[in-house]
């Protein structure tokens, strides 16, 4: 028995998918560039062990499950590949964002997948047989990461404020400030222009070979308040008001957008779904345990979080939404890595972590603010 959802005009396609891009820079906007330096001083140790705890258990399981070594080391690429913006939503609407917790769960997973995008562009064309491992390849895509970080702190430390410093002697680009572009017409493209940062450097991330919900991300943290310090005569924050438009874009009416177009690439097939569905509850349980507790001893015994922050941690690190399908969509509908039954476990395994991340956080809001 099978139901599919008739294709999406490519247009809706398309939309969902700035979905990722403009939440990532949401995220990234609302952090402190300093907090988030902070974090991950503090958050290596949940990054790192929150990251390889479910690799390991994603690619011993699958290799049990179906004996292919491809297939295995892109389940364990999926399950490392923490869903952000599920969980800065779920910690939102509990009133818990602006924790510890929930700057370490971010820190945490940005740099898990940033790892993740990493190893796929490493074991992509190695997985395909079109590249064999070699450290100049390794060092190639290390060093890409490294030029990207690079040029984006030269954007956000020395391009945005060019006016300011050494740099206003510069013929024309001293002259350039990013508070003067956000002030065009009263503010009234302030918005707009936020967003078109925000693909310009998701675009430069592309070009570098990661995600462009990275670059988003960055260009959100290297905008600071002090560039909306304009028309202070009207009694107005452009601060403020630019931040509300901009999650009210990202959380409420492009974001279900991007689910729809998922599940309509979706062929249900009633006898292939009964098939894994062992396989996917023996995954989901191995990873919910894996998860939590790697993530939240990590927390306590390297970040130094009280309990019930680890806890918090642990339950928030448990979604795979955006770059799980990303690396889902590389492995299965572009190069044909692994096969359907791997891809129906896969997408039911990331269902179920998904409804836990939620659920989780609800219930222990009770524990975390009573402790």
């Amino acid at each position: 028995m099978r139901f599919s959802l008739e294709i999406l005009p490519i247009f809706i396609i398309d939309f969902a998918e700035l979905w990722i891009i403009i939440i990532m820079f949401a995220l990234g906007f609302y952090e402190n560039t300093a907090n988030f330096l902070q974090g991950i001083k503090r958050s290596w140790g949940i990054a790192l062990f929150g990251a390889i705890t479910p690799f390991i258990i994603g690619y011993n399981m699958a290799n049990v499950f179906w004996g292919d070594a491809n297939t295995s080391i892109f389940c364990g690429l999926v399950m490392m590949a923490i869903a952000v913006s599920l969980t800065m939503v779920s910690l939102k609407s509990e009133g818990l964002n602006n924790t510890l917790a929930a700057t370490g769960i971010m820190t945490s997973a940005v740099l898990d997948d940033i790892a993740s995008l990493a190893l796929a562009a490493i074991l992509v064309p190695i997985a395909t047989g079109e590249a064999s491992v070699s450290m100049d390849g390794i060092l190639l895509v290390l060093g890409k990461a490294v030029a990207f970080f690079a040029l984006v702190t030269a954007i956000g430390g020395w391009l945005f404020p060019a006016s300011q410093g050494f740099t206003q002697k510069i013929p024309l680009l001293g002259k350039f400030n990013l508070r003067e572009v956000l002030a065009m017409a009263k503010g009234d493209y302030t918005v707009l222009s936020l967003l078109l940062i925000a693909v310009l450097v998701g675009l430069l991330a592309h070009e570098f070979g990661f995600h462009p919900a990275v670059g988003a991300y960055m260009a959100g943290l290297i905008i600071h308040r002090e560039y909306f310090d304009f028309h202070k005569d009207e009694d107005r924050d452009y601060y403020q008001q630019a931040r509300e438009i901009i999650d009210n874009v990202a959380f409420s009416w492009i974001g279900p957008v991007i689910f729809v177009a998922l599940g309509s690439k979706l062929l249900f097939d009633l006898d292939t779904f009964l098939s894994v569905l062992p396989e996917a509850l023996m995954l989901f349980v191995g990873l919910f345990i894996g998860q939590v507790l790697s993530a939240a001893l990590a927390a306590r015994y390297t970040g130094n979080f009280d309990w019930p922050a680890s806890w918090m941690i642990g339950f928030g690190m448990l979604g795979r939404v955006e770059l799980a399908f990303v690396v889902m969509d590389i492995a299965y509908v572009q190069h044909h890595i692994m096969s359907v039954e791997a891809f129906y476990t896969l997408m039911l395994v990331a269902f179920m972590l998904n409804l836990s991340v939620p659920i989780t956080i609800s219930w222990h809001k009770l524990h975390f603010k009573l402790l």
